[in-house]
């Protein structure tokens, strides 16, 4: 068995490799920087340079491939439309095109919780949620967008599905994680509100098992979530997150209402004046850690059999202290 691989040199996608070539099966995954190429072959896929929006690399790693994981995305709060766009939308357009071209069978899309996001608290939705006419942010937008178009694609011949993951987390993980860190580093993190509210979370090991188990088992045009389970108070179970580094976040608390203000006037300034750096704080992140966020992962279990491979305190446990990937940042 062969599969192609977007965004293989990320955080899910590295695990994903490891997953599938543990499997037996031979993987290929696109990769947009040369920096990036020996990463990818460390973990046992063969590279595949160039851009997600050039058809012809495209094609040459997929044609003989059964299975495609989409998972390359630009992942920010902030931004330029027309960047998102690009990735999110157009990208996700020619791997559908390429993908009936090459004679793909199955197609797994990497979505997010965020193609909900409102401004306003998301209590254990499910895949029956309608997706908001306006989605807050850019993020947000183009996944809803790029996400409704490969359900779309959905026929006899490529089957498309659709994974959303809430909260990915896990050993390796300098992204999130590393924002927490920096924040409190910074003397710039605060809870929302106390931090005393509920969220859903997913390890990247239970995503990957999801992802997998999508592209064996999940029914055409569908949408599933992926969880560890049971939501989790956030504050508790980001402080436990921190401990694993080192890190104490401390107690400070900031108001809702005036964090949402001063993310509404931060981005009017950055739009004003064209900044180019990252707002403090944006209404787009607020909305995904500031106030509860669950989701409902029971079609996942009853069409995918899904059962997570590792829970919280193990995942927890496997970080242990002082990450040699997050040594740096502090």
């Amino acid at each position: 068995m062969r599969v192609f691989v977007t965004g293989g040199s990320g955080f899910v996608g590295r695990n994903l490799i490891t997953a599938l070539v543990q499997r037996g099966i031979e993987v290929r995954s696109l990769v947009k920087w040369e920096a990036e190429i020996e990463t990818i072959e460390s973990y046992g896929a063969i590279p595949i340079f160039g851009d997600i929006n050039d058809r012809q690399v495209l094609k040459s790693g997929m044609t003989g491939c059964t299975v495609v994981f989409h998972l390359a995305a630009k992942v920010d709060d902030w931004g330029n439309f027309e960047d998102f766009q690009e990735v999110n939308v157009c990208g996700t357009e020619q791997i559908i095109a390429v993908a009936k071209e090459t004679g793909v069978s199955r197609l797994v899309y990497v979505s997010t919780d965020a193609v909900l996001i409102t401004g306003k608290a998301i209590v254990n939705a499910d895949e029956t949620q309608r997706l908001p006419k306006k989605p807050l942010g850019f993020y947000a937008l183009t996944k809803a967008k790029a996400e409704t178009k490969v359900i779309a694609a959905n026929s006899d011949k490529l089957t498309t599905v659709v994974v959303r993951p809430r909260f990915v987390w896990g050993k390796g993980d300098t992204t999130l994680l590393a924002r927490f860190i920096r924040a409190i580093g910074n003397q710039e993190f605060a809870w929302i509100s106390g931090g005393r509210y509920l969220t859903s979370t997913c390890h990247v090991k239970n995503l990957c098992e999801g992802l997998i188990l999508a592209s064996e088992r999940g029914r055409g045009g569908e949408i599933y979530f992926i969880t560890d389970g049971a939501p989790v108070e956030f504050r508790s179970f980001i402080t436990e997150l921190l401990q694993t580094q080192g890190v104490e976040p401390g107690t400070n608390s900031l108001p809702r209402w005036l964090v949402w203000s001063w993310a509404w006037i931060l981005e009017k300034v950055w739009t004003l004046l064209k900044l180019k750096s990252l707002p403090p704080i944006t209404r787009t992140a607020l909305s995904l850690i500031g106030s509860e966020v669950t989701v409902n992962d029971t079609k996942a279990r009853r069409e995918l059999s899904y059962i997570p491979v590792i829970s919280r305190q193990e995942g927890l446990f496997e970080m242990g202290n002082n990450s040699p990937q997050l040594a740096a940042i502090r």
